[in-house]
């Protein structure tokens, strides 16, 4: 059975511009939807019937998604159609709020009065601005219009002696009233500040990151291309300079940019990086897991994991010095138990039991080394199939360190060969 995997992100609801009636809410949902807009405005109009759900849901959506920019202007039909579901829609609210709270006309004339013209207000002073499709004049007017229908109708509220603020004090009728209309005709305008400061915080950002990005850029790639240019005549430095630049761009792009005294991961890509830098070889280095910080900063561990470092670099340093191979491979793995450490190359190889006594870059800088920290080295070659050598080591101290000298790098190992 084959799985459906969707790539991409969902496309974001949208309200029709150039095709809204009155805020191209049941336009968006439609085309979102994939459904006939009719059928969308039929259920705002039942859902407004039911203690007017649909009249507040119509709003919130209203206030929180953007608008479209689209430019197809609404049919005749259409629009006529949508009225008439309109007008349904305000029966239908009127007569249930009447039923349900038997309150007198007066009220629910007052409430429609105040709802239709806070809709004419939000609708001609739209967070995207002022319509281009009608005057100044008659923009203007019927935003005085609204005003007046919402005050009016805030007004009525609360001069009927019929309605629960006809008892309550003057002053505190009047706050609220001053409260409720100002909220009622400036949302428009507070939305339009918000989503102004939104995309200026954004902008901003993303100003940012291209200043970031272009700083980079020329503090390291550009610079390395420059190099480039005035060491054509020399391949091998080039392409030393191309791997540097691609492991630092790597790094930076993908990378955690931890440092190595608080990361094996980082401490272990450090010293690829340096004996590819010295010696020349291009070292692959892959990591899976990493120890925890206070692992590494535990007083009684931190010598064996120097010591693990130590000895990854010296094997790295014999398989770049004397394999003759182009790459190496370095694979480090943190389990729940252990780390694991494999350096491999498919250079020359070599015969163990060929190796002169008095050469001790094996049997002292790493297997001596991981066995004073309590791990172990198994170094396998073979001569014409490359060499691989396996550090482990316990992430829990099982020994105690006999000399805590024998651990510091001594002169001529790095010469030294197994």
């Amino acid at each position: 059975m084959k799985s459906e995997i969707r790539t991409g992100a969902e496309p974001r609801l949208q309200r029709r511009s150039g095709g809204k009636v009155v805020a191209g809410v049941c336009g968006g949902v439609a085309d979102h939807l994939g459904v006939d807009v009719f059928r969308v405005r039929v259920v705002f109009v039942v859902l407004a019937a039911l203690a007017g759900a649909g009249v507040l849901a119509y709003a919130l959506l209203w206030f929180f998604c953007p608008s479209g920019d689209d430019t197809t202007h609404v049919e005749p039909r259409e629009r006529r159609q949508a009225y008439g579901l309109i007008v349904i829609g305000v029966i239908a609210l009127a007569a249930n709020g009447m039923v349900a709270t038997s309150a007198p006309a007066q009220s629910m004339l007052a409430i429609l009065f105040v709802l239709g013209g806070a809709a004419l207000v939000w609708r001609e002073a739209d967070v995207t601005g002022i319509s281009s499709s009608h005057s100044r004049l008659i923009t203007w007017t019927r935003l005085v219009f609204g005003a007046l229908f919402v005050v009016g109708g805030l007004v009525l509220m609360v001069v009927s002696p019929d309605t629960p603020l006809a008892g309550m004090n003057p002053i505190l009728v009047a706050v609220l009233v001053t409260v409720v209309g100002s909220v009622l005709l400036t949302v428009p305008v507070w939305m339009k500040m918000l989503r102004a400061l939104n995309e200026e915080r954004a902008a901003r950002i993303r100003t940012d990151e291209r200043e970031e990005i272009a700083s980079h850029l020329h503090d390291s790639v550009l610079q390395t291309l420059a190099l480039i240019q005035k060491q054509a005549d020399r391949p091998d430095t080039v392409a030393k300079l191309a791997r540097r630049q691609e492991r630092e761009l790597r790094q930076w792009l993908f990378g955690d940019n931890a440092r190595p005294n608080e990361s094996l991961a980082a401490a272990i890509s450090v010293v690829a990086a340096e004996v590819e830098d010295t010696y020349g070889p291009e070292i692959e280095t892959v990591t899976v897991g990493d120890v925890t910080v206070d692992e590494l900063r535990d007083p009684a561990r931190a010598r064996d994991w120097g010591a693990l470092v130590a000895a990854a670099r010296e094997a790295l340093v014999n398989a770049a010095k004397h394999s003759g191979a182009d790459t190496i491979d370095v694979y480090c793995e943190v389990a729940d138990g252990e780390v694991e450490v494999f350096v491999r190359d498919r250079g020359v190889g070599f015969d163990l039991d060929a190796v002169d006594p008095d050469r001790q870059g094996i049997s002292r800088s790493i297997r001596a080394r991981m066995e004073r920290a309590g791990g172990t080295a198994r170094v396998t070659s073979t001569p014409g199939r490359g060499t691989n050598v396996a550090l482990t080591l316990p992430r829990t101290a099982e020994h105690t360190a006999a000399d805590p000298a024998v651990d510091r790098p001594r002169p001529g190992n790095d010469q030294e060969i197994a």
